[in-house]
């Protein structure tokens, strides 16, 4: 999702879903994106034992 145009919402957004639906998911890439606040909400995400993403 480089340089997609996300946003605090889409950023809101990925962390809900990440959260209620933990994936295989393992890289992220996320540059060139306005994510502004809420990105801290994508790192918690990090810390949660059922996600697999380990590459933000």
């Amino acid at each position: 999702l480089m340089d997609c145009g996300v946003t605090d919402e889409g950023c809101a957004a990925l962390t809900s879903a990440l959260r209620s639906n933990p994936s295989h998911l393992r890289v992220l890439h996320l540059s060139k994106n306005k994510l502004g606040g809420s990105v801290h909400l994508l790192s918690a995400v990090l810390e949660d034992p059922h996600c697999k993403l380990e590459t933000l």
